[in-house]
């Protein structure tokens, strides 16, 4: 409720009324005239409260009548009236009813109580609710209300002088803020500026308004006072004492600095008399020397006296803080005073209150900023700010260095107890003694020996001080140990804190103000205000040296943790500020600190020591203040906490971590962590120590560089407390983010990064060389995280980067150090491709080559296993960016293809794996372009000698790529037409010609001549198994696919590819090693046919050959067109022949099927077929000419139109079929005769027997080989018969009987030759035969003039036909009959020649059938040499080797004879065949009387078979020769004659068993003999007496033969009586019986005439010897004699007349 609301007015009417009344009461009987006027006051009351309205304002215009009772009252100075009355004024007091005049009146009446001394208490609430309501005092009533208070204040009793105290210290603090109240009323009114006197003095406060007024007389007599002068104004004081005034003037300045810095005279009063006074109060502490004085007394200008000090001190801290820009010339005074007060010298408690200032000050950044910039920054000028910092470090070494003597007693306990905690925890740790153990728990700092405990003195960033407020304390107090300390020590820390964080937030509003300044104009560059960082840098310099010094001897000696956290936050912040103002000397030297605590003491770090040299060269004097870096103690006793090995070349022992060195560890980390921007070159210092730590923990670097504990590899292992443990991991994770937190630095900050890290890493290289100690990887595993967490930019790094992996690490010796450096370049290469890069690496192809380039560079290092690393990451950059890779790939390449053969397995098996991938899945992706390099790198892979396999399956990539070749044709050759043209444009800009291989063939089809160059190298390989698959390869993809080519191209395949091929197998195969190659490995058999090199060689030679001789004859007519067909085919043909003369069975043989298959002996295709069996004659097999199949996995092609199609559209007319009319074009007889002589040359070679004796010689051709040889001739004779001449014939038959003369290897003997009793040709045999059959059927339909060749004809087979009985030699070479021939030594095997003599003979006699009569055959006596041959097996008969053969010969004889002879009778006239006929005659005695007796074991069937031949024979002479005797010349008769009477005469032979004999007599032939020769004696057709003659006397010697005959049987009969005659004798009479009775019939069936008498005289003589034979006793015999005698009853007739008439 408000003093003015209706109700309260109305209850102080009542209140005042009621106090009046008590009023009257009391002092009804003793003061009467109190009481009247307390009654005539309440009618004034009422009579005011019933005439006003505003009633308040009435009572305080009568307030003098109003208050007058209750003054009077007090005048009683009875003490209950007294106080009724001033709580009666009090009350109206509080409700502002009291005027001037009645406060006068009632302030009189006051000091009048004062005086007397009564309600002390009650008058100092009056006065303050008198001056605290309302603002009615002023001026002198002012300072008499002001004076009554200080007189109460000096007062004996304690309440009242306190009570006054707080009352004065009200009042003053009224009286300034009324003035501060008046100033607000008035702010707004401008006012005529004072004049300003020079001198002004108390009279100018004329200016001021009176609240001002009041103010400026009181704080100008309170400076009076305090300097024990009169006051002007504070009329009527007695006493005052110093301490009073100046806590009054310290709190005056401290709550209105505003006061003294608006009003000029207030200011003038702070010059002119408060700072005087303030210097000439310090005085007995300036002069002071602690010692100096012993005695006790306070003589206050002597010794300095502790209240009015610290008072002093106090108030100069509100100077400095609220009046420093007025007073800059006193605060230097004061500051150097402070400094002062921090000697040594001084006493403890001055030097703890100073320290307390210091603070203070240190809490106010802006102020040392002011300080700096008004003393340190002016020249001539104390360098207050520095000394300030250089005081406060000087002041804790002191506290280190000398002995605590402000306080002897103390300081001598704890010192004890310090001194024997520390030798307890140096020596046994915290338990050795009750004490020891509870100062070391103790937060302190301790060095060499000096023990001082840490306190809390204030919270951070408030200087609150504990001395500088004791204000009661009149003696100096004792200060305990460390308090000194621990207010120094906040104190550092405060300064470090304000003024880096000042300095930062003015960075960064002008980093702020930049950035705007750039975005609005872009095109200016931003330039800061001058003076700023002038300041800022003058600051830190003036204060970095005595911090370092200050902070690192703390650092030292802390052994708390928090104080320790502190002290490295303190220099990590300040290392922070330096390095963002670019201030390098301070910057380096903090991180340098804190990189030798992070050490074990004097660890030898090159780095750090020659860092720290520089600071502690420079000692810093500071007005006589000496501030060294102290060198840290080694003795500070910290928790071991890892015990570990340092990293230096020579090892050494072990180091110790302390709990102490793993914080700073953790500072150094946090340092680098937030501040890499700032630490440029510093770098070098930070990760130098942490490699160090990190490896005397023990850390190791895992996947991607991050640290991990790992066992420390050699060496007393580390060892680590639980603690280290459980903070590793942290300290290691730490340690990636901090790298990870350079993808903040920028652009240069990140390059001395990577500076600092390479040269680490240089540094560690040079001690991993020449042992093999573990390396330190730290350095490498760092840039490796540096680099992949900096992709975005990882242009700006990559060269230094790879380029120190690449150049320095990647190369090392020690394989561990290598091993990682190919790691990190790896893991980089990797990261950086899979980086979605921006823009993508797709359209950044320099970015992409950069990031290759690398991988490409590690192809030069040496190492193994650098190698492998490299390409296991190819492998891994194909599976996850093959697709991507474009430009890139010829690097890619580049690496998989740069394998040598001393690369060792496992190397060229990754790469491998790498160009099977690249293969299989990636051909499409890659450009054109890069085809040709994955051709060359497939063909690398095939002439790696380490691993076949590998050569085997590059092979067959060969093989896919040729296939993608082919169904990416088009979209190929477009591509690479238009890389051509742009080359074509680069290379005429610099007037070069273009240079690629196979220039200038369409790019297209050099990448194929490529793949075929490649597949040629392959196929002369080395190994045989590379040869045969890289052959087949070859000539399977020309077959397949060579149709895309252009016609010019096919010139280089043949000449460059295919001719090119065969020379290089040609040669190798002629020189190829002969030795026997053992099993391959002992596990592996090998055939005997490839058990040598030059088997092996052989067997490539067949395929090459095969290969080329298919394409030949496939692309006849494409090739045809090319120019020089006619050539190519010569070369080819050379080719051929060459292999067929190898001494290689194999090889030759196989030439003769490629001989064939080029005359198109098998059916030819035609390219425009259809392409599938084109494939399939050439031996592909379907599944490669499918190209859904061999498309490769995954990737099915889907085929838009047929192959033929395509191929058709690739090379339009070329594949036409040639017109009809030109089907000749084959025909070219140019290139028939050119093949004729190669097959003349080679059968002339293979056939021609050796010449020296057998041992020499070593080859025989084999009979497959020369039946294939002859084989030939019949289709190559087709093409050109028209010109083939007598010449070629001769020639043809040479070769035809060489061949047929080459005996068998006895090991090859059971697979050709029957067995000996078949008769059946060999298939050599019968090409020969079917050769000689073409031309005679050639001959037959040809021309008149080829039939002069039927006699040579002739000749050849008759010259076959002899082998029956007479084998060809082969030169002088033994051969043994089959049957001898041992199998499987190397014997050779005379073929069984009969079944081809025979099958030759057969041939004769049907070609003399059909060509008796031909002239040339007449001419040519060719009947005669048939028989002439055939003499031989005739005239052997059973001596025949085959038995079969006689017999042939004689039906071949009597065949031809039955057509030969009607010919000869013809021709008989001119004489051609008169030589025929003895050879005839000879013939047939040769046969019929053979010498060979028949072989025993005949049975008689067999025989009679054999006798019914001769009969045969003697029948065609009776019937074909003896009827045209006058035709035959005479000798040829008579010898006929003479032969059928030798064999009508039987002559037994002794070797038959009797019961054979009557058969072996051939009877049957003696019969036909006789008869024909009867037939012919009594022909009547007997043109010469001779003839005649002939047959008489044949006819007279056999009637007297059997004449004899009879007659000794007769008589041997007679003689042998019982026993019967021998079987022979007994045969021999039958047939003389038999002969006896067939003579008869002729002589009966003959004219009578032609017999002559003779004849008849001895046939009638035999009569009687027959009768004579009846009496024979055998059977046999008789029924022969029965027949003998029947007969001649025919001649039985009575003599004629005529007869005897002559007789007589």
């Amino acid at each position: 409720m408000s003093t003015s609301s209706p109700e309260a007015v109305k209850k102080l009417l009542e209140n005042m009324q009621t106090d009046l009344r008590s009023l009257s009461m009391e002092c009804k009987k003793k003061f009467p005239p109190v009481k009247e006027a307390a009654e005539s006051g309440i009618v004034k009351i009422k009579t005011i409260a019933a005439r006003n309205t505003d009633i308040l304002a009435a009572l305080k215009e009568n307030s003098s009548e109003v208050v007058q009772p209750f003054l009077m009252g007090c005048g009683t100075k009875e003490p209950k009236i007294t106080q009724l009355c001033l709580a009666a004024i009090q009350r109206l007091m509080s409700h502002e009813v009291v005027s001037e005049a009645a406060a006068g009146n009632i302030i009189n009446m006051l000091w009048q109580l004062m005086e007397n001394g009564l309600e002390e208490l009650k008058l100092l609430q009056t006065v303050l609710v008198l001056l605290t309501t309302n603002t009615v005092v002023h001026d002198e009533v002012l300072s008499k209300a002001i004076v009554l208070c200080f007189r109460l204040h000096f007062t004996k009793d304690n309440i009242t002088n306190n009570t006054a105290a707080a009352t004065v210290r009200q009042v003053v603090t009224v009286v300034f803020e009324r003035m501060v109240a008046e100033d607000e009323r008035f702010k707004g009114i401008v006012e005529q500026p004072p004049s300003v006197q020079g001198n002004t003095n108390r009279r100018s406060v004329s200016t001021l308004r009176p609240s001002a007024k009041d103010a400026y007389m009181l704080f100008q007599d309170l400076c009076q006072l305090v300097n024990a002068d009169a006051p002007y104004w504070l009329v009527g004081m007695t006493e005052m004492t110093r301490t009073f005034g100046l806590e009054l003037l310290e709190s005056v300045l401290n709550d209105f600095p505003g006061v003294f810095l608006q009003h000029q005279e207030f200011s003038f009063l702070l010059k002119e008399r408060v700072c005087p006074l303030v210097i000439k109060l310090f005085s007995p502490n300036i002069k002071f020397r602690q010692g100096s004085s012993s005695t006790a007394s306070p003589a206050p200008v002597e010794k300095p006296y502790f209240p009015i000090c610290m008072r002093l001190l106090r108030v100069v801290s509100v100077l400095i803080k609220h009046f420093y820009s007025l007073l800059v010339t006193e605060c230097e005074i004061f500051l150097s005073l402070l400094v002062k007060f921090l000697d040594g010298e001084k006493p403890q408690w001055l030097r703890a209150v100073a320290v307390e200032s210091v603070h203070r000050l240190c809490v106010q950044p802006h102020l040392l900023r002011s300080f700096c910039q008004s003393y340190d920054m002016k020249q001539h000028s104390t360098k207050v700010f520095r000394d300030i910092v250089n005081a406060l470090g000087s002041f804790i070494q002191s506290l280190f260095i000398v002995p605590n003597a402000g306080n002897p007693a103390v300081v001598g306990a704890l010192a004890g107890g310090s001194g024997s905690g520390a030798q307890g925890a140096a020596q046994g740790g915290p338990g050795t003694g009750g004490v020891s153990g509870n100062l070391t728990s103790q937060a302190a700092f301790e060095y060499r020996g000096t023990w001082i405990p840490l306190m809390t003195v204030s919270v951070q960033g408030s200087a609150k001080a504990t001395y500088l407020e004791m204000l009661d304390k009149v003696e100096p107090p004792s200060i305990p140990e460390g308090y000194a300390m621990s207010v120094a020590f906040s104190a550092l820390l405060d300064l470090v804190r304000g003024i880096t964080s000042m300095i930062e937030r003015e960075l960064a509003v002008e980093e702020e103000a930049a950035a705007e300044f750039r975005e609005t104009h872009p095109d200016q560059g931003w330039q800061p205000p001058p003076g700023v960082h002038l300041v800022w840098e003058e600051m830190v310099s003036a204060c970095w040296c005595g911090l370092l010094a200050a902070l690192s001897l703390l650092l030292d000696a802390s052994t708390d943790e928090t104080a320790t956290e502190n002290i490295l936050k303190a220099e990590l912040t300040m290392a922070s500020l330096c390095g963002r103002l670019g201030m390098v000397t301070p910057r380096d030297a903090f991180i340098t600190a804190i990189c030798k605590a992070s050490l074990p003491p004097h660890y030898a770090l090159t780095v750090l020591s020659s860092n720290a040299a520089n600071l502690s060269s420079k000692a810093y004097s500071i007005q006589g203040h000496s501030v060294q870096i102290i060198s840290p103690s080694s003795e500070s006793h910290q928790q071991v906490v890892a015990v570990g090995q340092p990293l230096t070349s020579q090892p050494q022992g072990t180091v110790m971590l302390t709990a102490k060195n793993i914080q700073c560890m953790r500072t150094l980390l946090n340092l680098a962590h937030c501040h890499g921007a700032v630490l440029g070159t510093s770098w070098q210092l930070v990760l130098a120590t942490l490699q160090h730590l990190v490896w005397i923990l023990g850390l190791k670097p895992g996947v991607g560089g991050a640290l991990k504990p790992g066992r420390a590899v050699e060496g007393p292992s580390t060892v680590l407390t639980t603690a280290v443990m459980t903070d590793l991991p942290v300290i290691a994770n730490i340690l990636s983010r901090l790298f990870e937190s350079s993808q903040y630095l920028d652009d240069v900050s990140l390059h001395h990064l990577i500076n600092a890290l390479c040269s680490l890493s240089l540094e560690a290289m040079e001690m991993a060389y020449g042992n093999n100690k573990e390396p330190s990887l730290f350095a490498v595993a760092k840039l490796l995280e540096t680099g992949l967490v900096n992709m975005d930019r990882i242009e700006i790094l990559w060269r230094p980067l790879t380029g120190h992996l690449l150049e320095k690490v990647c190369q090392h010796p020690n394989s561990r150090m290598r091993e990682w450096g190919a790691e990190a370049l790896t893991a980089l290469i990797k990261a950086g491709l899979a980086y979605k890069h921006d823009p993508p690496l797709a359209q950044n192809q320099r970015l992409q080559l950069l990031l290759l380039n690398p991988l490409k560079e590690l192809s030069n290092v040496l190492h193994a296993d650098i190698r492998q690393k490299q390409l296991e990451s190819v492998l891994q950059i194909l599976q996850s960016q093959g697709d991507s890779l474009g430009p890139g790939w010829p690097l890619v390449l580049g690496v998989i293809g740069a394998i040598r053969n001393d690369q060792g397995e496992s190397l060229i098996r990754t790469a491998f794996q790498c160009l099977q991938l690249v293969v299989t899945d990636f051909l499409p992706t890659m450009p054109c372009t890069c085809l040709q390099i994955v051709v060359d790198v497939a063909g690398s892979f095939g002439l790696q000698n380490q691993e076949l396999n590998i050569s085997l399956t590059s092979i067959g990539l060969l093989w896919n790529i040729s296939d993608y070749f082919f169904q990416r044709g088009e979209a190929i050759t477009q591509e690479l037409e238009r890389e051509e043209e742009a080359l074509q444009k680069q290379a005429q800009e610099k007037g070069e010609t273009l240079n690629r291989p196979f220039h200038p063939a369409p790019p297209f089809d050099c990448l194929w001549l490529c793949l075929y160059a490649k597949l040629g190298e392959l196929c002369v390989d080395p190994r045989p198994a590379v040869r045969k698959s890289a052959g087949q390869t070859l000539f399977s993809t020309i077959a397949a696919h060579g149709t895309l080519l252009q016609q010019p191209t096919w010139h280089v395949v043949v000449w460059k590819v295919l001719f090119h091929l065969l020379d290089c197998v040609r040669t190798s195969s002629t020189t190829a090693d002969k030795e026997k190659i053992e099993s391959g490995g002992g596990n592996i058999l090998i055939h005997h046919s490839r058990d040598t090199a030059e088997k092996q060689w052989a067997e490539t030679w067949v395929l090459t050959l095969a290969g080329v001789a298919r394409i030949f004859n496939t692309r006849r007519y494409l090739l045809q067109q090319l120019g020089d067909f006619f050539e190519a085919w010569e070369v080819l043909l050379n080719h051929i022949q060459s292999a067929a003369l190898s001494k290689n069975n194999e090889v030759s043989l196989a030439a003769l099927k490629s001989f064939q298959e080029i005359l198109q002996i098998g059916t030819p295709v035609k390219d425009s077929d259809k392409a599938g069996d084109a494939f399939a004659a050439m031996g592909v097999p379907p599944v490669l000419i499918d190209p859904l199949s061999a498309s490769g996995p995954g990737r099915p092609l889907v085929r838009s139109d047929s192959l033929v199609e395509r191929l058709t559209r690739y090379n339009g007319a070329e594949l036409q079929a040639p017109p009809p009319g030109e089907e000749s074009a084959l025909e070219d007889s140019a290139l028939w005769w050119s093949a004729w002589n190669t097959w003349y040359r080679t059968g002339t070679d293979s056939t021609r027997p050796p010449s020296g004796p057998a041992e020499k010689f070593s080859f025989i051709p084999s009979q497959p080989f020369l039946t294939a040889l002859i084989q030939i001739f019949p289709a190559l004779y087709q093409h050109i018969k028209a010109n083939f001449s007598m010449e070629d014939l001769k020639k043809l038959g040479v070769i035809l009987h060489g061949a047929v003369s080459v005996p068998i290897s006895s090991d090859a003997s059971p697979f050709i030759l029957p067995s000996f009793t078949e008769a059946v040709l060999t298939s050599l045999q019968e090409a020969v035969l079917t050769s000689l059959d073409v031309l005679q059927k050639a001959i037959c339909v040809g021309p008149e003039n080829l039939q002069v060749m039927y006699p040579a004809i002739f000749e050849q087979l008759l010259l076959f036909v002899e082998f029956s009985c007479k084998p060809p030699q082969y030169g002088r070479m033994e051969t043994k009959h089959v049957a001898n021939a041992k199998y499987n030594q190397a014997e050779w095997v005379a073929l069984n020649y009969v079944p081809f003599a025979e099958r030759s003979l057969e041939v004769v006699v049907e070609l003399y059938h059909k060509t008796a009569c031909h002239k040339a055959v007449i001419n040519e006596k060719v009947l005669q040499n048939i028989i002439k041959t055939l003499r031989m097996p005739l005239g052997l008969k059973y001596a025949c080797p085959s038995e079969s053969t006689w017999k042939l010969a004689v039906s071949s004889l009597l065949k031809v004879l039955s057509i030969g002879l009607p010919v000869a009778r013809q021709h008989a006239s001119s004489g051609k065949f008169d030589t025929m006929w003895p050879e005839l005659a000879n013939a047939f005695e040769d046969f019929l009387f053979t010498k060979s007796t028949p072989p025993d074991n005949v049975s008689i069937q067999e025989f009679q078979k054999n006798e019914a031949v001769d009969v045969e024979v003697v029948q065609l002479i009776s019937t074909e020769i003896l009827p045209f005797a006058n035709f035959i010349p005479k000798d040829f008769v008579s010898q006929i004659m003479t032969m059928l009477n030798r064999g009508s005469i039987h002559s037994q032979s002794a070797s038959f068993t009797e019961a054979e004999i009557d058969v072996r007599m051939r009877e049957e032939f003696s019969k036909v003999c006789f008869e024909t020769l009867l037939q012919f004696s009594f022909s009547n057709k007997v043109s010469t007496p001779q003839e005649g003659y002939i047959s008489r006397m044949a006819l007279s010697v056999l009637l007297k033969r059997s004449q004899d005959v009879l007659r000794r049987y007769v008589e041997d009969e007679r003689l042998s009586g019982r026993c019967p005659l021998p079987r022979q004798q007994v045969t021999e009479i039958i047939f003389v019986l038999k002969a006896i009775s067939t003579l008869m019939d002729s002589l009966k069936k003959t004219q009578p005439e032609n017999v002559d008498g003779n004849t008849w005289a001895q046939v009638i003589a035999l009569y009687p010897t027959l009768v004579e034979c009846i009496t024979c006793s055998s059977s046999e015999v008789s029924s022969a004699l029965k027949e003998a005698l029947g007969p001649f009853k025919d001649f039985m007739q009575p003599p004629l007349i005529k007869v005897q008439n002559g007789e007589s």
